[in-house]
């Protein structure tokens, strides 16, 4: 099990450093679209590529940061019960979850999603906005997210059995969401 916990460990590391990325995408949108609108209603100009690019940097921020906020534990769950369920209660919903939803769902979208990316990439298509962006950045976002989230579920599930089998500690501390 040290073996894959390991495994588990380098997939949580590689979604920090995408966390991270995740969240200057955040700024950089920001930035364009202030400048946008500086430009636009300040001095009468704009530009199609400026506003392509802050969807770009949208699609970056949302699909290279879900697997952080699963890593985190900070995702969206449907708390009918989650929050009464006592000792390793939570950590089965969790497992059931992510073998029965999560996982297949983002491997199928890894699937269908990466042959798109290709076509892009491989033709050069460019938006048919005038001025607009080549489209094969924005489509790398996801296969890219969608198989990064796959792995952090694989890294959450070894780390859960790990949990269960008494081989590592996880914070188990969850906060109901305010309503």
């Amino acid at each position: 099990m040290s073996g894959l916990l390991k495994f588990a460990f380098v997939i949580d590391w590689l979604n920090d450093r995408l966390g991270k990325l995740a969240t200057w995408t955040v700024l950089l949108a920001a930035l364009i679209s202030a400048g946008n609108a500086f430009v636009r209603y300040g001095i009468d100009w704009s530009s199609n590529g400026l506003l392509e690019i802050q969807w770009y940097l949208f699609a970056w921020m949302v699909m290279v940061g879900a697997p952080f906020v699963l890593k985190a534990n900070e995702h969206v769950r449907v708390d009918l019960f989650y929050g009464k369920l006592k000792k390793n209660g939570p950590v089965y919903v969790d497992l059931f979850g992510l073998v029965c939803f999560l996982m297949p769902v983002m491997g199928f979208l890894a699937w269908l999603s990466f042959p798109y990316f290709w076509n892009t990439f491989v033709s050069g298509e460019v938006s048919s906005n005038a001025g607009g962006l080549i489209r094969w950045p924005a489509t790398l976002a996801m296969p890219l997210g969608f198989a990064m989230l796959w792995l952090q579920g694989l890294a959450e599930v070894i780390k859960r059995v790990a949990f269960l089998r008494g081989e590592y500690a996880m914070d188990m501390h969850y906060e109901k969401p305010l309503q």
